[in-house]
């Protein structure tokens, strides 16, 4: 059975822009900063910067109530999209939101509430308590197949 879910807690990176389509849509697009798992050299913090969108009036009010650095919590699908001419395509990746929630810094473990990193990491799973807590990554063997 195949599955397309991503959960991912970190930070908002900026504030949210709204786009107008032509077919009058409004899609809400930011980023979320989530920080990568601790690597080998000391006192570096990688951070990966998610780009994010939601076609979801009620999501995007959530997403509109926050602050740059607020930590929020998403759900949605990854997407690629393509863009341009034939001759000229652009993909783009990105995470398709369908909910959306603020997260209590102090609930975040391993993240001290006065912001010691950037961001927290992806791939995280929240226990009944209501603690953030990492979940095992799993291997991903293959993305898509080169044609």
């Amino acid at each position: 059975m195949d599955r397309n879910e991503v959960l991912l807690v970190g930070r908002l990176s900026a504030e949210p822009e709204d786009h107008t389509l032509p077919s009058g849509d409004t899609v809400t697009k930011w980023r979320i900063i989530v920080r990568r798992r601790r690597r080998q050299r000391r006192g570096v913090t990688m951070t990966d910067s998610v780009p994010c969108v939601t076609f979801s009036p009620e999501t995007a009010d959530v997403i509109r109530g926050l602050r740059p650095r607020d930590y929020l919590q998403v759900t949605g699908s990854f997407r690629c999209r393509v863009f341009g001419p034939a001759g000229a395509k652009t993909w783009k990746y990105e995470v398709e939101v369908t909910s959306a929630k603020p997260v209590d810094a102090i609930a975040v473990a391993g993240d001290p509430p006065d912001g010691g990193g950037d961001s927290v990491g992806a791939g995280l799973g929240e226990e009944a308590t209501g603690t953030v807590t990492p979940l095992a990554p799993r291997r991903v063997l293959q993305l898509a197949r080169a044609s």
